[in-house]
C-alpha cells in the first residue's frame, strides 16, 4: 500500500471516529463467512458500521485525535480487528451478547467518554444507557409528582361530592 493511500485511510478513520463518537474493537476470527454476513447485516440494521481494519492504521489514526487520550486501547490492537462504529454507547454491546460464542473476545470499547478492555466488560456496556432512555427516565421522574397531585385532587374532590351529594339527598 502507498504512503498516500496509507494517509487517506488514516484520516477517514479520524473522522469516523469522530462522527460517530463510540467504538468497540472485536476480533471476529472464529467467525465464518455465513456467520460474518450475518453480523454485518444485523450491524446495518441497527445502525452500527463495522469495518476490518489494519491495527496499525487505527493506532495512527488515534493518535492523530488530539481532543482524547485513546493510550488505554493501544494494547488491544493485536492480531485481526473489527471496528464497530455507533451512534448510541450501548447498541453494540446488545448485538455482541448475541454472538457471545462465535465472537472469541471484546478487546475494547470506547463508549459514553470512558474505556472498556477485555470482554469481561461486555455486561458493563449492555447496561449503559442511551441519551434518549437518560431523558425518558427524567421526564418520567418529573412527571410522576404532578401525577400524584393531579391524582389526590381528583379522588378528593370526587369524595367531597359524592358527601355532598348524599347528605344533601338524605331526608331530614
Amino acid at each position: 500500500m502507498r504512503k498516500e493511500d496509507k494517509g487517506v485511510i488514516i484520516g477517514q478513520l479520524a473522522e469516523t471516529v469522530k462522527q460517530y463518537g463510540h467504538f468497540y474493537l472485536v476480533d471476529t476470527t472464529a467467525m465464518d463467512a455465513a456467520k460474518t454476513s450475518e453480523l454485518r447485516r444485523k450491524c446495518f440494521k441497527a445502525g452500527i458500521k463495522l469495518v476490518v481494519v489494519k491495527n496499525s492504521l487505527l493506532h495512527k489514526a488515534l493518535m492523530s485525535m488530539e481532543d482524547v487520550d485513546f493510550s488505554p486501547l493501544f494494547d488491544s490492537l493485536k492480531g485481526t480487528t473489527s471496528v464497530m462504529f455507533s451512534e448510541v454507547a450501548n447498541a453494540p454491546a446488545k448485538l455482541l451478547k448475541e454472538y457471545k460464542e462465535e465472537i472469541p473476545a471484546l478487546k475494547a470499547a470506547y463508549a459514553e467518554e470512558g474505556f472498556y478492555v477485555g470482554a469481561n466488560q461486555l455486561d458493563a456496556l449492555c447496561n449503559i444507557k442511551s441519551k434518549n432512555e437518560v431523558i425518558a427516565d427524567i421526564i418520567a421522574l418529573l412527571q410522576s409528582p404532578a401525577k400524584n397531585v393531579i391524582s389526590a385532587l381528583q379522588s378528593g374532590g370526587n369524595t367531597i361530592h359524592g358527601v355532598l351529594k348524599t347528605l344533601g339527598e338524605r331526608a331530614e
